[in-house]
């Protein structure tokens, strides 16, 4: 019986690749919800670092050292991946780094902050590494007009997972303060579940998942030129005007997405004064709504257009925050809640198709690692900012968060300068020249 397959597929995709590319973020979002998101990080601020004005400030440096390190190494991972054909490979050590080091965040205790610090910024970058390796899996499973559906699919499964990990973490942390245990006593256990679900989670990623590219021994120094590469690709941007427009808005967005995602469950209980399982409802309340944004988006972006969503996404962003400023009341900060998720959702999956859509066919790996960088970029500006103004401002969360929605509005007035259509067909042509060139190079 011959494999099924959809339209939205490139030939000899089978769906069933699709599903098991998209487990990966199913798996790896119980890290980015838990450790990043909704616990780990208000736990740092409040018990590790004894909820110090400089507390968040000094966790969104954590991030930033792994970001950088991973804009600086992305390029290498990239041109072994390629060069290699070692996709699957590079991602399962990135797997395997990220999962011990989550494993292993359930060792420090209060007081030992540079201990966690260190530990954090391994486990995030082993998840960035991943998620820059996982992307690059996208041009090879869709076509170019339904980047944005598979995309849609694999935020919006992504999202379920984090609602997943967010139920283990609930349960478990109802049964150890049933008991009258407190964070010190839950945490541990939080991380060791959350470990082991990633590690459950993506195993259909590395059995169903095809590597497409040849596979050939492993060669660093050859890889070493991809400095020069990225340089090369840096300058050639100015071929793709619309594309280099976007990467700046997407940075900057990014930069207001990232610093809500990392101080999120921090803002939650040093404002609004929730507790941990009033915190753990709240994002999983986030992620449900996320992947409904993720899902519908998908379909949506191809219908209306990426750049039409996402400039309703980044809209609503901007309205998310101002409410977020404003509200006093629990009820409000849950609306607030279900906004961060639609809008999470949407982005996202706007923001990785775009990139696709514009790219060349034969330098969709390249620009994907630009994209990487951007999204890296971002990582470092956002929560470092909103740490800094808290600690500017002697703890005045309220303040950080609405100084965030500059992102969001510079993003916003950079993005409608996009000429999609445009990028588009500038896309294609340079897609057709590169086969010239490849052409009449193999000739001679």
């Amino acid at each position: 019986m011959p494999a099924q397959r959809s339209a939205s597929l490139n030939p000899g995709v089978k769906r069933r690749e699709v599903w098991a590319w998209a487990m990966y973020d199913f798996a790896n979002s119980g890290y980015t919800t838990v450790v990043i998101t909704a616990v780990y990080n208000a736990y740092f601020v409040s018990v590790i670092a004894g909820n110090a004005d400089w507390a968040s400030f000094a966790w969104s440096g954590a991030l930033a050292v792994s970001y950088c390190a991973i804009m600086l190494s992305a390029p290498l991972v990239g041109a072994i991946a390629d060069l290699s054909g070692a996709k699957k490979r590079l991602l399962a050590l990135s797997t395997l780094g990220c999962i011990l080091g989550t494993a292993a965040l359930a060792l420090p205790q209060p007081g030992q902050i540079v201990w966690a610090m260190v530990l954090v910024a391994v486990s995030n970058y082993f998840f960035g590494t991943g998620e820059n390796l996982i992307a690059a899996f996208l041009p090879e499973l869709a076509r170019g007009k339904a980047m944005g559906r598979v995309s849609g699919i694999g935020w919006g499964i992504g999202f379920i997972g984090g609602i997943v990990a967010l139920g283990l973490a609930m349960a478990w942390v109802s049964q150890v303060q049933a008991a009258g245990g407190q964070a010190p006593q839950f945490i541990p256990g939080v991380m060791l579940i959350t470990a082991g679900f990633f590690l459950l989670s993506v195993i259909p990623t590395f059995t169903v998942l095809r590597e497409r590219a040849i596979q050939r021994p492993l060669h660093v120094r050859p890889a070493l030129q991809a400095y020069g590469k990225l340089l090369r690709n840096l300058y050639q941007l100015h071929q793709y005007p619309d594309l280099t427009r976007f990467l700046y808005s997407l940075v900057c967005y990014q930069a207001g997405i990232m610093a809500v995602i990392a101080l999120a469950a921090v803002y939650a209980q040093q404002v609004m004064h929730f507790d941990v399982r009033e915190t753990l409802q709240l994002i999983l309340i986030v992620n449900i709504t996320a992947a409904l944004g993720a899902f519908g988006f998908g379909f949506v972006q191809d219908r209306i257009g990426h750049k039409a969503a996402l400039i309703g996404a980044l809209i609503g962003w901007i309205a998310t925050v101002l409410l977020a400023y404003e509200a006093t009341t629990p009820v409000r900060f849950w609306l607030v809640a279900n906004l961060v998720g639609i809008n999470l959702g949407a982005s996202q999956s706007a923001g990785r198709a775009l990139v696709g859509y514009l790219s060349p066919k034969l330098q969709r790996a390249e620009f994907f690692g630009l994209w990487g960088l951007a999204v890296k970029l971002s990582s470092i500006l956002g929560p470092l900012t909103y740490g800094a103004n808290v600690w500017l401002s002697g703890g005045n969360h309220r303040l950080a968060m609405l100084l965030t929605g500059v992102y969001f509005v510079l993003g916003l007035l950079i993005l409608l300068g996009v000429n999609v259509g445009r990028g588009r067909k500038n896309a294609l042509r340079r897609d057709r020249l590169l086969r010239k060139t490849a052409l009449g190079l193999n000739a001679q």
